[in-house]
């Protein structure tokens, strides 16, 4: 069943004459972890700004459970490349502040659940560093779980993994994976990505947008049986047919784009 649905779905952002987002219609059902992947510029991150009621659409429908988006709500969480975390407090109080804002524990209720989601993160022994003592990938493992700490019913992932090495990205992979299916009520996530293979490994679907203004050229669902083998999945002649099939819809629509700039000269 469709949780969030954005209908004819249009934004353009004040000064700017070319939109951001066209028309984009998309749905994504409950449980789901969908995710986008697109040239830079097609809208991604602007459609997760808009899912996360934090930019009003210029025309059409965002809803969630049939209820129209018009502002941020504790229904939805946020993950963005950057951290996000608050440099003043350490790994255990920035999850701490999430629960006790967010009235999901307070005091020592919160205390503990915060100890609880790092040690799930890998990071029990790291709980009274700040960010700055923490390497790229263990502050994004605390961002992680401060959004989980909220228990929203959404997440809106803007490439979380972009900004943190190789080893690191497939552990934190893994680690949304797990936090994704949690006790077996999976929460449904919108997963913003510039990297097929990761899309691959995670997602129920992949929505390829097409270059700005953002739209969907096509949504690819991905056959593989869960749990994922990475080993055996890039070795799955399926696996390298959709990779390919999503390589070519991008080069594709970045092709017939370049030529449109002054009759092809950009190409």
């Amino acid at each position: 069943m469709a949780l969030l649905n954005l209908a004819s779905v249009s934004l353009t952002y004040p000064g700017d004459e070319r939109p951001a987002v066209e028309n984009l219609s998309l749905s994504i059902n409950q449980g789901e972890l969908l995710a986008v992947v697109g040239p830079s510029g097609c809208g991604k991150s602007s459609t997760i700004g808009l899912l996360a009621g934090l930019t009003p659409a210029t025309s059409g429908l965002l809803t969630l459970n049939d209820h129209p988006i018009l502002a941020p709500g504790p229904d939805r969480a946020v993950v963005f490349q950057d951290y996000s975390l608050f440099p003043w407090m350490t790994a255990l109080d920035n999850i701490i502040f999430a629960l006790e804002e967010s009235g999901r524990a307070t005091g020592k209720a919160a205390g503990e659940q915060a100890k609880k989601l790092l040690d799930m993160v890998g990071l029990s022994s790291y709980s009274h560093k700040y960010p700055s003592e923490l390497s790229g990938g263990m502050r994004q493992r605390v961002a992680i779980a401060r959004a989980f700490a909220l228990d929203a019913p959404v997440y809106l992932m803007d490439e979380p993994f972009g900004a943190v090495d190789a080893k690191n990205r497939v552990s934190l992979q893994d680690l949304l994976l797990k936090l994704w299916a949690g006790d077996g009520n999976k929460k449904t996530v919108f997963l913003v990505t510039h990297d097929i293979d990761e899309a691959l490994y995670l997602a129920d679907r992949i929505a390829v947008f097409t270059p700005g203004p953002g739209k969907v050229q096509k949504i690819i669902d991905v056959p593989f049986p869960r749990p994922r083998r990475r080993f055996f999945l890039v070795q799955d002649p399926r696996y390298i047919e959709l990779r390919n099939e999503i390589l070519s819809l991008l080069q594709k629509e970045i092709l017939a784009e370049l030529q449109q700039v002054e009759g092809g000269a950009g190409i």
